[in-house]
């Protein structure tokens, strides 16, 4: 257990950001990894997995649930010094996590070919998707153990073993791929199926080693199967917190969807270009992503400790951090949009839609950024609903104008880009608005602590 209620603020963020960004982005490796090997397979193959990986934004939506409930708990209770509380929580995350996988596996193998009809732009891409689905599945439901105990460890200020056991996964990963997809060695190429099951076993392993971690290493938290038996107050704390941030994640799905859907009329190339932008985005604001994970522990505890001053710099630094770093990479995008997108779309209409997308994406960086910083420090305290109204005033903005022009003759793709800007705007606003007015209800006269480390706020 590290705590984080002393020291410096932006060392802490610094030293949990650096790791968790290292292990974001050799994670996106992990999905680069696929997608290249995908696109080698043509735009059909791409379009398909692409779309497919779209609807594993809403299992992400769920194990946010999960994770955001874990971590807001565990930091709270560690920095109350309550350690007895901490491994409730965490045992209590684990079971939760059980039952949530298997009930993801259920759903997603009878709700996948319904999804993918309503998205892909042919039947080729509709079979693409579900092929890559059906093998994935099972990696996904995996995800929430490997979430539960990954936030258990970040609710107690500590990073690395997460890390390892990423990498450890990635490297697994870039070795099965190219046997999978392509019958690198074998002869036997499974194309997007291959994608899956290798993601899928390479998961199977990072559950087992970070489990073994915690019966042989973790002291501060542990299993222990008395507290695994199903306590539903607990859970229904848990989920509480964390399920106004799923259902932001949720929304972000929705989003996604509405531009594969508006995309449709154009063709799976243009649905291929927009999937790997998207992908790619994502990999390239992992760094500003990795800060915001560090930032919300970092509240967590020094509001479970009740200091106040110290949760505001939390905000304010991190907030920095992040705006520098999106300044930067809305300068590199703009730069190197085709480059960046000819490394994964091979067609020349792909490559133009990616790019085009990467340009106007990538004037919303800062925004997001803001916006991520906003979230986690609700994750901290305990109360996600106003990350969740924001989100959904963004969709509202976003989706019925985006709907609405899809019908109009001479609709052109650059009308949801600019719809995109403005509505992920106003979400920033919103965003910070909302976080100044939770800052004045709850840290009201007397909330702060007497004690250490009120002087050690940068």
């Amino acid at each position: 257990m590290k705590d984080l209620t002393q020291g410096s603020i932006a060392r802490h963020i610094v030293t949990m950001a650096v790791p968790i960004a290292v292990g974001m982005i050799f994670q996106t490796l992990y999905y680069m990894i696929d997608l290249y090997f995908v696109g080698e397979l043509g735009d059909v193959p791409l379009a398909g997995v692409s779309a497919a990986g779209n609807a594993t934004f809403l299992v992400l939506a769920l194990t946010q649930v999960l994770g955001v409930g874990t971590v807001a708990m565990i930091s709270q209770a560690v920095g109350r010094k309550d350690r007895d509380e901490a491994n409730v929580v965490f045992n209590q995350s684990l079971t939760l996590a059980a039952v949530s996988g298997l009930a993801v596996l259920v759903l997603g193998y009878l709700t996948t070919t319904p999804y993918m009809r309503s998205v892909a732009a042919d039947a080729a891409t509709v079979e693409a998707g579900r092929t890559y689905l059906f093998w994935f599945m099972p990696g996904l439901a995996l995800q929430f153990a490997l979430v539960a105990m990954g936030s258990a460890l970040r609710g107690t200020g500590l990073v690395q073993p997460t890390l390892v056991v990423q990498l450890l996964t990635i490297v697994l990963n870039a070795i099965l791929a190219p046997i999978l997809i392509a019958g690198w060695g074998t002869h036997r190429p499974m194309g997007v199926a291959g994608a899956g099951l290798a993601s899928t076993l390479s998961l199977v392993v990072a559950v087992i080693a970070l489990w073994a971690y915690f019966r042989r290493l973790e002291r501060y938290v542990g299993v222990s199967a008395p507290l695994l038996r199903p306590r539903l107050p607990i859970w229904r704390q848990l989920l509480a917190i964390g399920l106004p941030s799923g259902g932001e994640f949720a929304l972000i799905f929705v989003y996604s969807a509405i531009v594969y859907w508006t995309l449709r009329e154009f063709g799976s190339a243009a649905q291929a270009g927009y999937g790997a932008g998207s992908r790619l985005i994502q990999g390239l604001i992992l760094p500003a992503m990795a800060v915001s994970f560090a930032a919300g522990p970092i509240a967590g505890q020094n509001f479970g400790a009740k200091l106040a001053d110290r949760v505001r710099s939390t905000f304010s630094i991190s907030a920095a951090i992040i705006s520098a770093l999106m300044v930067l990479l809305t300068l590199f995008v703009g730069w190197r949009a085709e480059a960046l997108i000819g490394s994964f779309a091979k067609n020349a209409d792909s490559i133009a839609v990616g790019a085009q997308f990467l340009r106007f994406a990538c004037w919303n960086f800062v925004a997001q950024g803001l916006i991520f910083t906003c979230s986690s420090i609700f994750q901290g305290l305990g109360n996600t609903t106003p990350s969740l109204l924001s989100s959904g005033a963004r969709l509202v903005t976003f989706a019925v104008p985006a709907i609405w022009l899809s019908t109009l003759p001479g609709f052109r793709i650059e009308l949801v880009w600019y719809l995109s800007i403005a509505s992920t705007t106003l979400q920033a606003i919103a965003s910070v608005l909302l976080l100044r007015a939770e800052f004045k209800q709850r840290f009201v006269p007397g909330f702060v602590a007497s004690g250490a480390g009120l002087g050690a706020n940068s």
